[in-house]
């Protein structure tokens, strides 16, 4: 691998069924000081007005915006995230969920603080309800101390918390220092090199349901001898708020993608056998050139 930074970039966002959270992302991704090389919607099975606003905004979005779905049989997020690393043509993977609305910088500073041997793992800002209804509404993002927003402590969730608030300040020499550090993972929020996870294959596709997939890739990421570097002061995104899909602990160690999680951990696995490659024939017929526009591959 060269030791430049990456030249080309794949943006890979996940969603399903919440269109209007999807048109405010699209929204802040065609805003981006450094556009993404291509756009790939990866959908765990959404409803058709989902693919009618894609087509829409494929239209006229300023790069090429491909949708890639799978049928609706429960959360599959780990087998669609494999099958957009599969389509993607870019050097380097971007990977946020459909309900981040993104800063104007976010791709030029996950690029700018990407480096081989390192995948990155940024932070999000919870925004509140009333938040997130005005932003829906059409009103404009805000990025600063002042976001309305919920600061979290580890005693509860939804309180306002004002240590937490420079999760709102974008200062990129600070975000260069703070990357030394590794960070938590957290798949809303983060950036590979495609051929790391060409590497490792991927996600692990035996993981249904809602969690631990972001966690099970890190571990094997890690494994493979890669460091990951969190990203501070950099690379800002707002999280619109939403009812959780989970009931319970997701720590819980009896749910079966914890106890995946912890047999990988156990063995300090590196590559899953579940994971991208069956995926990558589909995809091997695929122009070269990033400017082509594709707005739809169905399964």
């Amino acid at each position: 691998m060269s030791q430049a930074r990456p030249t080309t970039v794949s943006m890979l966002i996940s969603t399903y069924n919440w269109k209007e959270a999807l048109a405010l992302v699209l929204r802040s991704v065609a805003a981006q000081s450094r556009l993404p090389d291509e756009v790939i919607i990866v959908d765990d099975g959404s409803r058709e007005d989902t693919a009618q606003l894609i087509r829409e905004a494929a239209r006229t979005f300023p790069v090429p915006l491909r949708h890639v779905w799978q049928p609706d049989e429960g959360f599959r997020k780990s087998r669609i995230l494999n099958c957009g690393i599969a389509a993607a043509r870019g050097e380097y993977v971007i990977q946020v969920d459909g309900d981040m609305v993104i800063h104007r910088h976010f791709v030029a500073d996950h690029l700018s603080l990407a480096q081989p041997g390192r995948f990155l793992q940024g932070t999000r800002i919870r925004t509140t309800v009333e938040e997130t209804a005005r932003l829906i509404a059409g009103g404009a993002p805000r990025f600063s101390w002042f976001t309305d927003a919920y600061y979290r402590d580890d005693k509860d969730r939804a309180t306002y918390h004002f240590g937490r608030r420079h999760h709102t300040l974008r200062l990129p020499w600070l975000a260069r220092l703070k990357s030394r550090s590794s960070g938590h993972p957290m798949g809303c929020n983060i950036s590979f090199w495609r051929e790391d996870l060409v590497r490792v294959n991927g996600y692990d596709e035996r993981m249904h349901g809602y969690g631990s997939e972001d966690l099970e890739i890190d571990i094997r990421l890690r494994n493979a001898g890669l460091r990951r570097s969190q990203i501070k002061f950099a690379a800002l995104a707002l999280h619109l708020e939403h009812r959780s899909v989970l009931l319970g602990d997701p720590a819980d160690p009896e749910l079966p993608n914890n106890k995946l999680l912890f047999a990988s951990q156990d063995a300090r696995l590196i590559r899953t056998e579940h994971g991208l490659d069956r995926h990558l024939p589909d995809f091997v017929e695929q122009p070269a050139d990033l400017r082509e526009r594709s707005v739809a591959m169905h399964e």
